[in-house]
């Protein structure tokens, strides 16, 4: 049975705070350029809900919305209707998008949103097994171009890779004892759903089935962050979006990137600070060698996060966080 709209939509973080930050550059009446449209880039658009807000917002604003989800991008077009010709849909992985950019004779965007991680829609609607609330198949594809499942690697991959998963993308200081009990476990049968797997690593870190201790957060909390992570490639996908993204952008145009954890966070972070930096030189060289120049100036100083309001209405907000940098001319 199809689930109904407010079972499944996602709430937009961080809304005002993008709206405020990627607000397209106020232009006169009196001025050639007042009837240029402000080009925005909405990379994750999942159900359109920052797309809707710029739309709306700003009548100015035209939107491309693009999002690896097929069922994702469709519900995007459907509740963005009514603005016409003012946002067009793309659905593909945002690297690629960017990357292939010039190709598709695309005017250069003035703002870039990421809206990174995966929506709610994705817990609740998609059936593809990203929670243990719900026992599903162990899939964890935000797109249905990729072919390795969370199943595939867990009941395929050596030991040690499926250790460094956990470690690396799920930050998970018990890798390699959930490692050596998914392998253990996968010689009498394999593992197919997410209530097997969740149930596993709770008897590995001896919670039983329920949740930790004084904690609400699930015991396999982190080992699903990070087969999700492995799946769909969220970090290479990140890097290489950045750097496509950026180099399409206008001069002076705004890039806004909304993080989830630590491991998203620091990319972005050392990225804009690279992009800022320029120069590419030891910084005991006493004179540039490389000719590197600055190329964006970081807005945020801090990341900006969601206010206690919001996390209030959006416990899901909490973990948030907006960097925005502007590209130099």
């Amino acid at each position: 049975m199809e689930e109904t709209r407010n079972d499944i939509y996602h709430t937009p973080v961080l809304l005002e705070e993008v709206l405020t930050w990627l607000a397209p550059d106020a232009v006169p009446d009196n001025t050639a350029g007042a009837g240029v449209p402000c080009v925005v880039v909405d990379a994750t658009a999942g159900e359109g809900g920052h797309s809707e807000a710029f739309l709306s917002r700003f009548p100015q604003t035209k939107l491309y919305c693009v999002d690896a989800d097929s069922r994702q991008i469709r519900e995007a077009e459907k509740r963005l209707s009514g603005f016409g010709n003012r946002a067009r849909f793309f659905n593909c992985l945002f690297s690629g998008f960017f990357e292939n950019y010039d190709s598709q004779g695309l005017s250069n965007p003035d703002r870039i949103l990421m809206d990174l991680g995966i929506s709610m829609y994705h817990f609740k609607g998609s059936e593809r097994g990203f929670s243990f609330a719900a026992d599903e198949p162990l899939d964890m594809r935000i797109s249905d171009t990729l072919t390795k499942t969370a199943a595939d690697i867990v009941n395929r991959e050596r030991e040690e890779e499926i250790a460094r998963i956990l470690f690396e993308y799920g930050e998970e200081r018990a890798s390699r004892k959930i490692a050596r009990a998914i392998v253990l476990a996968r010689k009498q049968a394999p593992l197919k759903t997410t209530k097997e797997l969740a149930g596993l690593v709770a008897r590995v870190l001896g919670k039983g089935q329920g949740h930790a201790p004084r904690s609400r957060i699930h015991p396999a909390t982190k080992t699903f962050q990070a087969l999700r992570i492995a799946v769909n490639r969220e970090l290479e996908e990140l890097e290489q979006g950045l750097a496509a993204g950026f180099s399409v952008l206008k001069p002076s145009g705004k890039i806004g990137v909304i993080t989830f954890h630590s491991l998203e966070d620091r990319i972005v972070k050392r990225f804009f600070q690279a992009k800022q930096r320029g120069c590419t030189c030891d910084p005991e060289t006493p004179m540039c060698q490389c000719g590197g120049k600055k190329e964006c100036t970081i807005l945020t100083k801090k990341p900006v996060t969601a206010s206690d309001e919001e996390i209030r209405k959006n416990p899901a907000s909490r973990s948030a966080k907006l960097r925005v940098a502007e590209k130099c001319l």
